[in-house]
């Protein structure tokens, strides 16, 4: 993927409205990329640098490159109302109305949530985990019971008596 990226980097370098960069996050770069949420690399983000998302897309030059072609550069927000749909600048314009101590609260409570989402899924997956390995044990314990049973030694006779027969 370095090879792809390196390329996109120099394709899009000096473009008035688009930056493509790589962060180093194990040094100077680590505050970014907490802030980020950056949680394994190679980890890539796009879009407004104060509210970045997660891209999804293919690794590829060719992926990247038509990504970036048809979803970088000016989007929404308060600097590009031009750009924003009704309902979103109507949004914006709410937000521009309130004071800063209000909208801060009002940040803290929406990531609380995100946050609130994140640790919910985790807990889920743990029980899952548990579940998984509570299934498997008494799957194991089950099989080796049947084995224990004659299993093995009803299907020598099985066969036995089988070569029996055919012999005669």
């Amino acid at each position: 993927m370095k090879p792809a990226w390196d390329q996109l980097m120099k394709d899009f370098d000096g473009h008035a409205s688009v930056l493509i960069a790589d962060v180093d996050c194990t040094t100077e770069g680590k505050s970014l990329c907490d802030e980020s949420g950056v949680q394994g690399f190679p980890t890539i983000k796009y879009g407004d640098p104060n509210d970045m998302q997660d891209y999804q897309g293919g690794r590829d030059a060719d992926a990247l490159t038509k990504f970036a072609k048809e979803n970088l550069g000016p989007s929404c927000g308060p600097d590009n109302l031009d750009l924003c749909a009704a309902d979103k600048k109507k949004q914006i314009d709410e937000f521009l109305a309130l004071p800063i101590a209000d909208l801060t609260s009002k940040i803290k409570e929406k990531e609380d949530e995100s946050a609130k989402a994140d640790k919910d899924l985790e807990e889920l997956l743990k029980s899952l985990q548990a579940q998984y390995e509570a299934g498997t044990k008494a799957k194991d314990t089950k099989k080796e019971e049947i084995k224990e049973s004659g299993l093995g030694l009803m299907k020598s006779v099985q066969a036995h008596r089988k070569k029996a027969k055919a012999e005669l």
